[in-house]
């Protein structure tokens, strides 16, 4: 036996017993008559006591040690005279009669703390020592414990954890594919799924009417801080049901994790915003409503005043500052500069500033003090409030001001990690249209539902009835982070090629591509819904993170690079020829 206890389970009622401790040497304090070695492993840290009175060679032992060697350990509990709180075990320390030394170890990289001298790169090329540390044991215990009460809620609610395939058909109408050549099929290649969309309808046409998987899936696409190359989702469908089904469902998920995770009791309904609001009062279809400071349109009340960039734009709007009156000229200089930049896009930003001397402008010269104070009532400004304007294209202007109302948000503390705000969002655009290619695509994807109100337009042949279009889909936001995302599916096989025909698919493309879930619809499918959630953003956001990469065990880089495995890498010639490829060299 390796261990009798953890370095994290020893208190004060254990005081006097014979224990064997195993773990990873994480400080040594040599203080010449006596020497104390802090042992830790995922539970967390013991301290052991060598002094003089050791038995023999165990002082020895202890002066060749070095940080991280993996060690067993026995001896006696003792009372600590000098407590720590710190740490839950900081009333006791090992009294060591025997050290047996089961690996040394090089010197690490970085330290082992909490706070590592290690930067981002340095510890990627080192995750497993990364993964030693108390901030990422922390998160991959998190994330367990979320896995297993997903499951536990969905397993009370009759749901079946059903495994879906990895190697898949490409079908490109989102992201990239990672795809993968066939050894036994020469020139024929499997793709890796973007989700297990069309396998959960499939289930659904099968009978089980509730499925979920905790499932990985692929997407070969840029990445973020909240974006990886291959993530978790939970994937969850039902047969049987509406849209109101779906929402109370899983916003009892979310109640049950918000409780058994993070001991929140969540009593009120979860609000409910149309992606139209959503856009016209935060700018945003994931909008963070942690705090207000909503997006006022202003355009009747400033245009025709000759101010040009005002009269020359379709869409101007505004948002109050509370308490923000005081902004220095050079802090507006520093605001007009970051909505200038390329992420954001803006020509310049107006400002209204109400003080004690009354009401002031960057545009004074064109509006009188009484229409600016027209303006400061449609922002529901008072005395010691700022006022912020953009001006353009009125889905891009709502953008700049939303990413604006962010950014002020953050600036102000008005976002806390540890406070919550869950809602939906719904009524989405059924599809885009694309002026470059002249076709429209599906704003989800090809199997969601439009509205019932909206089939006449639908099926219309005026591009512009079809733009209008909503589609019967449904996002979960939590704190301005898409958390999930999912809708009611077609079910009819003549609305589904309704769809294809919109898309601008050929008949024979469709059933190429699609052909094997049109014909499941000809044999019964259910009217049926689904969603799925990001597993490790909603992981990162219970941990109080804005990256995902600290949830994930082996993460890649913002490359999508593995740098402690150095992956992807080359293969070899005898692999390239069992696999008919050949290497093709860029010429950029």
């Amino acid at each position: 036996m390796y261990r009798t206890h953890t370095c994290g389970e020893l208190r004060l009622q254990h005081k006097g017993q014979p224990v064997t401790l195993a773990g990873w040497v994480q400080r040594i304090r040599n203080l010449g008559g006596m020497t104390f070695i802090d042992l830790r492993d995922r539970y967390g840290i013991t301290q052991l006591t060598v002094n003089d009175d050791s038995p023999s060679g165990v002082k020895e032992t202890a002066a060749m040690l070095g940080r991280e060697f993996v060690l067993q350990t026995t001896g006696t509990v003792l009372e600590r005279s000098n407590k720590n709180p710190k740490i839950t075990t900081g009333d006791i320390e090992i009294g060591v009669t025997g050290i047996t030394v089961l690996n040394v170890a090089n010197t690490p990289p970085f330290t082992i703390e909490d706070e590592s001298d290690g930067g981002e790169e340095l510890r990627a090329r080192y995750r497993y020592l990364d993964l030693r540390r108390n901030p990422l044991q922390k998160a991959i215990h998190l994330r367990h414990r979320m896995a297993q009460e997903v499951r536990k809620y969905l397993d009370s609610q009759r749901f079946l954890e059903i495994e879906t395939p990895f190697l898949i058909k490409s079908t490109p109408e989102g992201a990239r594919d990672f795809v993968v050549p066939s050894r036994m099929n020469p020139g024929e290649f499997y793709a890796l799924p973007q989700s297990p969309q069309t396998f959960k309808q499939l289930l659904m046409v099968a009978g089980y009417d509730r499925y979920f998987q905790i499932v990985r899936c692929f997407r070969d696409e840029d990445l973020r801080a909240d974006r990886q190359p291959e993530f978790t989702q939970i994937d969850c469908e039902m047969a049987f049901v509406e849209r109101e089904d779906i929402l109370q469902t899983f916003e009892g998920l979310a109640r049950h994790l918000f409780k058994s995770v993070l001991g929140i009791e969540w009593v009120a309904d979860f609000p409910r915003i149309s992606y139209a609001d959503a856009m016209n009062n935060y700018g945003s279809d994931k909008p963070d409503i942690r705090f207000d400071m909503r997006i006022n349109d202003l355009t009747d009340a400033v245009k025709g005043k000759n101010f040009i960039l005002f009269d020359s734009a379709e869409y101007i709007g505004g948002i109050c500052i509370k308490g923000c009156a005081d902004y220095t000229r050079k802090q507006l200089d520093e605001l007009t500069e970051w909505v200038k930049r390329p992420q954001i896009g803006a020509k310049g930003l107006v400002y209204i500033r109400w003080t004690a001397d009354g009401i002031k402008s960057s545009i004074d010269k064109f509006y009188t003090t009484d229409e600016l104070s027209v303006i400061a009532a449609k922002c529901r400004a008072t005395q010691g409030d700022l006022i912020l304007l953009l001006s353009g294209d009125k889905k891009k202007t709502l953008e700049m001001i939303g990413s604006l109302r962010i950014e002020m948000g953050n600036r102000l503390g008005l976002r806390p990690n540890n406070v919550y705000a869950p809602l939906w969002v719904y009524d989405f655009p059924l599809l885009e249209w694309d002026d470059e290619t002249q076709r429209f695509y599906a704003m989800h994807h090809p199997f969601t539902s439009p509205k019932p109100e909206d089939l006449p337009k639908f099926y219309s042949a005026n591009r512009h009835d079809i733009t209008q279009v909503n589609a019967n889909a449904y996002d979960f936001v939590l704190n301005g982070v898409e958390i999930g995302g999912g809708s009611i599916r077609i079910h009819d096989s003549g609305v589904q090629r309704r769809m294809f025909e919109v898309l601008g698919f050929s008949e024979e493309e469709a059933n190429y591509k699609f052909g094997f879930i049109i014909n499941a619809f000809r044999y019964g499918a259910p009217p049926h819904g689904g969603i799925a959630f990001g597993f490790d953003r909603w992981c990162a956001l219970f941990g109080g993170q804005e990256t995902i990469r600290d949830y994930i065990a082996f993460p890649k880089n913002n490359t999508g690079r593995d740098v402690m495995l150095d992956a992807p890498s080359k293969i070899d010639e005898e692999q390239m020829k069992e696999l008919y490829l050949k290497s093709v060299k860029s010429e950029a």
